[in-house]
């Protein structure tokens, strides 16, 4: 990271989103842990590929509590600072709606979502497939690992292909532990 980088990361106001997200503490993932360090996680993928838009990195860090909150109140989140609005509109697109399928919301995504929708839903996927290392359901890690390359490798490779690398070598690791304990067919 440059000194420049690092100047503008400086400036940041994390703070009040770190404190937003810890509502997800408590928040089991399949893969053990809780939704809270997913999304600092999520952030941390994100500055380790020199991504330093404030308004990404804020948005990793609350990325999961409109869908993960029951009747979350948006207003928290709006009124946190000058960039709360895009914040909310960033998490939204990155949000599955009630009632859409898992296929419906990553199409939309990629056919519609804005570019930081597309970069912060490759991140939030390179953790969640980090985290599926400690996964033993071999039925959710072959429709994970399918479900990532139909939907999550054109987003990444549109974005930054050394993203979909990374991507590419988590899928590839699981496949082969598949494979190793006889588990579904891919």
């Amino acid at each position: 990271m440059t000194s420049y980088e690092m100047m503008l990361l400086k400036g940041t106001y994390l703070a009040p989103y770190i404190q937003l997200a810890t509502q997800l503490i408590g928040k089991t993932r399949e893969g053990g842990g809780n939704m809270f360090r997913h999304q600092i996680d999520t952030m941390g993928t994100l500055i380790d590929y020199g991504y330093i838009d404030s308004v990404l990195l804020k948005a990793s860090l609350v990325h999961d509590v409109v869908e993960d909150i029951p009747d979350f109140n948006h207003n928290l989140l709006l009124s946190i600072d000058f960039e709360s609005p895009a914040v909310y509109d960033l998490v939204l697109q990155v949000t599955r709606k009630p009632g859409e399928t898992k296929p419906e919301f990553l199409t939309h995504i990629r056919e519609t979502g804005s570019q930081n929708a597309k970069i912060l839903k490759t991140a939030d996927r390179i953790s969640n497939m980090i985290s599926l290392g400690y996964v033993n359901n071999t039925e959710f890690i072959s429709r994970y690992t399918s479900e990532t390359v139909e939907y999550i490798y054109p987003m990444a490779e549109e974005v930054n292909k050394n993203m979909r690398a990374e991507l590419e070598s988590l899928v590839n690791s699981r496949r082969r532990y598949l494979l190793v304990i006889g588990g579904p067919h891919l």
